[in-house]
């Protein structure tokens, strides 16, 4: 699942609407729609996006062993 499947599940989940989402971290639904067109989240932003709906967002690699970075 690409990182804007995932917003719009999480926009679904939220019970709202990816526009709203947009005005919630400060940008224009127009400038969100092309981010997610072009997949071009940084941390940051994801970490806002999460914010802005009461979550939080993870990231992390995991080694073959398990081991989390």
């Amino acid at each position: 699942m690409t990182i804007s499947e995932q917003i719009k599940v999480l926009c679904v989940r939220s019970d709202i609407s990816v526009a709203e989402l947009s005005r919630r971290i400060g940008t224009t639904p127009q400038n969100f729609s092309g981010k997610m067109k072009r997949e071009s989240f940084t941390i940051a932003e994801l970490e806002s996006i999460a914010k802005a709906v009461n979550s939080s967002f993870e990231r992390k690699f995991v080694l073959e062993s398990g081991e989390k970075i």
